[in-house]
């Protein structure tokens, strides 16, 4: 159980439209978001933690009712955690697109009166992080003291430190990249065309004819499955391994332990993802590269972040491996930034981030530590 208990999700909504950076703009949108801890009377001690692919607004907690509902970075964010709620006012926000309450493609276009479906605009990095801020400033928060994320909320996080410089006093960035490597982005574009390929498609607008595209689905998350955990990690826990004990000479029937993880993991996504999401989201990973507007230079990117920041990376990580975050590191280093790095010996591969260490979560805590006695002070 959750030592924070229930949280309950709260709406904001926003009229004012959002310029995208397609050109688009977003209209009348909802933004669901949760907060865990109390704002102190100076409003110094805010901690916006942003969210990865298939995750949400509920970072830590539980949901009153619902079984197994524990926010997936519930094992770092609480009550005498790493991420101390009695000491920081914690703020999770679901990003515009997403399938988990915010406006995104299930939701109806007040310019039609129809369901976005594939409709919905293209979403990037910066949009989402544009919306958070709106979000803040309702909140009346002007500067948080840190800004938390790992893999594509990582570089949420690196990008407020491009866009709202000025607006927060720490980034921390986990098991993230400068920009998704060739190998990343073919990765993303094999799991959209099994989810566009999928019959129960239809060309996005899949709502209206009342189905899903379970299968594309399911193939998807496999391939992201793949890539989030190490070989070793794979080789550990499944190896060879035979589902009956002895092969059954089939092509089609499940054999190795490995093959029934993964078509369980997809079964699993299929039910409570949405598969347009799944394409906008993955298409804002691809996109995401700070440095394609200054010529490739990721220093002269972060030539007006003010910041400090702790990166963190883990060995075994190969979708998001160490030498990337070195890159980010390198790049601050050349503009005489305040950064900190902890590249961890971890056997889990990318899902490291979300899962007990105590020396990565050593690293956050002393991390937090430090930035409680400079509001505390």
């Amino acid at each position: 159980m959750s030592s924070l208990g229930d949280v309950k999700p709260q709406v904001m909504q926003f009229t004012e439209p959002l310029p995208l950076r397609s050109g688009a703009r977003l209209s009348d949108y909802t933004l669901v978001y949760e907060t865990y801890g109390t704002l102190n009377a100076e409003r110094s001690n805010a901690v916006l933690v942003c969210h990865a692919l298939n995750a949400s607004h509920h970072v830590a907690g539980t949901h009153a009712g619902e079984p197994r509902s524990e926010g997936w970075w519930d094992n770092l964010i609480g009550p005498g955690k790493p991420l101390d709620t009695d000491r920081f006012f914690v703020i999770g926000i679901n990003n515009p697109g997403s399938c988990f309450g915010s406006t995104g493609p299930m939701h109806v276009d007040p310019a039609t009166g129809r369901v976005y479906g594939a409709d919905f605009p293209v979403v990037t990095v910066e949009d989402w992080v544009d919306a958070q801020a709106r979000l803040l400033d309702r909140l009346g928060i002007a500067q948080l003291a840190a800004v938390l994320g790992g893999s594509l909320g990582g570089m949420q996080a690196l990008s407020w430190s491009l866009r709202h410089p000025d607006r927060l006093r720490h980034c921390i960035a986990v098991a993230t990249a400068p920009n998704l490597s060739a190998q990343n982005i073919a990765f993303n574009e094999v799991a959209r065309r099994a989810i566009v390929t999928d019959p129960e498609f239809h060309g996005g607008h899949y709502y209206g004819y009342r189905v899903v595209p379970k299968r594309g689905l399911r193939v998807a998350r496999m391939i992201g499955h793949i890539t989030y955990l190490s070989d070793d990690a794979m080789e550990a826990k499944f190896g060879r391994g035979l589902k009956g004990g002895a092969p059954g000479y089939s092509t089609q029937d499940i054999e190795f332990e490995i093959e029934s993880y993964l078509r369980h993991q997809g079964d699993k996504f299929s039910e409570y993802f949405d598969a347009n999401t799944y394409l906008l989201i993955t298409r804002a990973l691809d996109y995401f590269d700070p440095a394609r507007e200054h010529g490739g230079d990721l220093a002269a990117a972060f030539a007006g972040a003010r910041c400090k920041f702790q990166l963190v990376s883990f060995t075994t990580d190969w979708r998001f491996s160490p030498e990337r975050s070195r890159e980010i590191v390198r790049a601050l280093l050349d503009n005489r930034l305040d950064v900190s790095y902890a590249e961890i010996d971890a056997p889990h591969g990318h899902d490291a981030f979300l899962l007990d260490d105590a020396r990565y979560h050593g690293v956050l805590r002393a991390r937090f530590d430090n930035i409680a006695k400079e509001f505390a002070a």
